[in-house]
């Protein structure tokens, strides 16, 4: 598989605090990587600067073979890099159908916008059922499911999803990963940041560790799952 994404060299600074240290990664086409390590090891800050949201203070982020590492975030949807964010951040007062509308902002297709109401809503049926109801009134779950309907808007290629199962309860918690693995299978490459390891892993082709902005550990799921890296990661240990 060729690579979707490619980073290289790769910081992202908060004025002096540096959160990404000169990492490298690349996520091929068709793949799920999983992106792991404990809280403020600079996962988050990672997805952000790749769709653009904060600078990236040195590095090449190339994506399907051209250089975007300093694009405005509006440019990137329509490429065909979408993020969907840690804590969902639905529009509490806009209705549902209107929340994803803004997820095809910048698609002029009409055709390709009209496909994308169709996938959402077949994916996500409640969204459809309450497409006219205040997003800031849906169950958590119901909003995950919006925040990644938003993001599907787009008909993106690469789908970084940072940290979907975030409070939910466990039976929704499944239902989301089920969902990765159905979009994977309909042709959508998958980054996702997510603390709940275990699951992560499962549905991962290949994965990468993340303590104190570096990546500390890469390879298959099925390595990182067995790895010593993996455990003192969590632990602060080592």
């Amino acid at each position: 598989m060729s690579a979707l994404l490619s980073v290289q060299s790769f910081h992202v600074h908060y004025g002096a605090v540096e959160a990404v240290r000169g990492i490298d990664f690349e996520i091929r086409e068709g793949e799920i990587i999983a992106l792991l390590g404990a809280n403020g090891a600079g996962k988050s800050s990672t997805l952000n600067a790749l769709v653009g949201l904060v600078p990236v203070a040195a590095g090449t982020v190339m994506f399907d073979g051209s250089n975007i590492t300093h694009n405005a975030p509006e440019t990137l949807a329509p490429a065909g890099l979408t993020l969907s964010p840690e804590g969902r951040r639905v529009f509490g007062t806009l209705s549902v159908a209107e929340n994803l509308l803004m997820g095809a902002y910048g698609i002029r297709d009409k055709q390709a916008v009209a496909a994308a109401w169709d996938r959402v809503y077949t994916l996500f049926p409640i969204l459809h059922e309450r497409r006219d109801q205040f997003a800031g009134t849906l169950s958590g779950g119901q909003q995950q499911m919006l925040a990644v309907g938003r993001a599907l808007m787009s008909n993106p290629r690469l789908l970084l999803l940072d940290e979907p199962s975030l409070g939910l309860a466990p039976k929704i918690v499944e239902q989301v990963f089920e969902l990765i693995t159905l979009l994977r299978d309909q042709g959508v490459t998958l980054a996702v940041v997510e603390q709940n390891v275990a699951m992560a892993l499962e549905v991962a082709d290949r994965g990468y560790l993340m303590s104190g902005g570096r990546i500390v550990a890469a390879g298959s799921a099925a390595e990182l799952a067995q790895s010593d890296s993996l455990q003192s990661a969590y632990l602060g240990a080592g």
